[in-house]
């Protein structure tokens, strides 16, 4: 199997090179990747300048660094690499569930695959202070993927790892909870006038979604789609006139 890995923290960042080692053991790999840190992201893309693409060797694995966004990666990658069967997008230092599926550049990275026509798994895991222990990580990675690998009818997945070793994997649906929206006024050491954004929930962990399956224990399996049409609602509008006679 021939695997392109990308991510949004960084071709130097060590959750990269450590999905690298256990995809290595699974299939072919290559590495492009942003040659800085693009978190949060999104699934922005650069359209007013051209990209360069350096070879950037990493543990004596194929790797390219570019100076782009993580989608610009894989669309690049995909390009220069046309047999690619597979994107693997992580390891993201730092969970992606829940509403954060949207800026995450390591998700859209995934999504861009997906686009292309080429299935996208993105990967995360806690990383609060300290850096991930991916020596202990790596056996449920490795058991991750060699379960969704063979899933060839599953084109999208995001997958979060608990921080401890975990209890079993589950699948689950996206955590969606509104919050506060709380803005917070201060001032940097200047006396200059400066906000924060609190993002306190309003609502707690619903069963069955990827926060629910993380704060048990469990790796959390999101199949996530590319149509964003509210189905239910548009069946709603569609029995109602759009124009008046």
């Amino acid at each position: 199997m021939r695997i392109l890995i990308t991510n949004d923290d960084g071709i130097y960042s060590p959750g990269l090179a450590a999905l690298a080692a256990i995809a290595a053991s699974l299939g072919e790999i290559r590495i492009v990747a942003p040659h800085v840190e693009m978190s949060a992201a999104a699934h922005s893309i650069t359209s007013a300048r051209p990209l360069t693409c350096k070879r950037t060797p990493l543990n004596g694995r194929e790797a390219y660094r570019v100076n782009g966004t993580p989608a610009d990666c894989v669309a690049l990658g995909l390009h220069q690499w046309k047999d690619a069967e597979v994107v693997l997008s992580g390891l993201n230092l730092g969970s992606n569930l829940g509403n954060s599926l949207w800026p995450s550049g390591t998700l859209a990275a995934a999504r861009q695959a997906a686009l292309m026509g080429v299935r996208g798994i993105a990967l995360s895991t806690p990383a609060s202070g300290e850096e991930a222990d991916f020596a202990t990580l790596r056996p449920a990675v490795l058991r991750a993927l060699e379960f969704l690998l063979p899933l060839d009818k599953v084109p999208l997945v995001n997958v979060n790892f608990p921080s401890q070793p975990p209890r079993g994997m589950r699948w689950t649906r996206q955590s969606v909870r509104h919050y506060d929206g709380r803005i917070v006024p201060g001032q940097d050491p200047m006396g200059r006038e400066h906000f924060w954004f609190t993002v306190t929930p309003a609502e707690d962990v619903e069963e069955g979604t990827d926060r629910w399956a993380i704060e048990n224990g469990y790796v959390s399996l999101t199949p996530i789609r590319l149509d964003l049409t509210d189905e239910s609602a548009l069946v709603l509008l569609q029995a109602k006139p759009t124009e008046t006679t």
